[in-house]
């Protein structure tokens, strides 16, 4: 422990205090430049006067120290903590069963597992990061669909209230889903909101996706989805991609990271467009799709592309992408 969290002086101060002391003025003087009891100055004082030069140096002698008495008679024996310690490695118990185990108190099973560090399970260590991206615009494509409530006036989400009539919770207006592609270079996005997420459906929105990343000159070559139905057991798309020459693989189970790209652009989808506004329908939601498309593929910073818009790398001017 260094320094206690309501602390009224750091270490500077402290310094400052045991000098203005040295100078000759008295720790019981009421204008001290610190508003500490005489006490505590004087304690300083003693620890400054009784350390080396290398603890005055680094301040080591006035760091604040554990209020733990240096004797604990009625503290378990280590051999007893050295057994619960284990019964809580061996089982992964809670303090009640270990207490019922090992014959003490729940409650001094849990400060012995606390002292131990054992209170929490040890997390598993995360995965480390391993970013990628393929060189040109066009190599990889990422496709996805969110799915979003339909409605017809503000819901609690922007507005916090929660008041919603009996008869509208009985209407059931059903759900939206928002399909989207995200070239994996560039990070330009396409998305359009429709009713449903059957073959047909995703069928004619890849369609216009792949004719709106032609109008920007990319070409796509592969096309990367989850495992979803609509993806792996949609013949007209496995058509159509066969058609433009595009291959379509997929993502391991369970590992969405893989296709992180497009989950990430989800996210900020759903907080910047259908959370950013207050919208007073599905269908004026619906409306400002367009323009927050535009917004987020020609004008948004993207701290991915170091500050710039996706457009800039579909362009690639001049030393852009240097």
């Amino acid at each position: 422990m260094q320094l206690h969290r309501n602390a009224k002086l750091g270490l500077r101060g402290r310094r400052e205090l045991v000098r203005a002391i040295e100078r000759g003025r008295p720790s019981k003087q009421p204008r001290l430049p610190s508003s500490v009891s005489p006490a505590t100055a004087h304690r300083w004082w003693h620890r400054w006067q009784a350390a080396d030069a290398t603890e005055r140096d680094s301040l080591v002698c006035l760091f604040d120290r554990s209020s733990r008495p240096k004797r604990c008679p009625r503290m378990l024996p280590a051999g007893e903590q050295a057994r619960i310690g284990a019964a809580r490695r061996r089982s992964g118990w809670g303090p009640r069963l270990i207490a019922g185990e090992t014959g003490h108190a729940h409650a001094t099973v849990w400060r012995t597992l606390r002292r131990a560090g054992l209170s929490r399970r040890p997390c598993a260590p995360c995965e480390q990061p391993r970013r990628n991206e393929w060189p040109c615009p066009g190599d990889l494509l990422h496709i996805d669909s969110k799915r979003f409530g339909h409605f017809t006036r503000p819901g609690h989400a922007v507005t916090g209230k929660r008041d919603r009539t009996s008869a509208e919770k009985r209407q059931r207006i059903g759900l939206e889903f928002a399909h989207s592609i995200v070239d994996d270079h560039s990070q330009l996005a396409y998305s359009e909101l429709h009713r449903a997420e059957r073959a047909g459906t995703v069928v004619g929105f890849v369609e216009r996706a792949l004719a709106f990343f032609h109008d920007h000159g990319i070409e796509p070559k592969q096309l990367i989805s989850d495992n979803a139905w609509t993806y792996t057991h949609n013949r007209a798309l496995a058509q159509l991609l066969n058609r433009r020459g595009i291959r379509h693989p997929l993502i391991p189970p369970h590992r969405p990271q893989v296709n992180g790209k497009v989950e990430r652009y989800q996210q900020t989808l759903k907080r910047e467009w259908a959370l950013g506004q207050i919208y007073g329908s599905s269908d004026h939601c619906a409306a400002a799709l367009s323009h927050w498309l535009n917004h987020c593929n020609t004008r948004r910073a993207h701290s991915a592309l170091d500050g710039r818009s996706p457009i800039s790398r579909v362009h690639n001017l001049p030393k852009q992408d240097i």
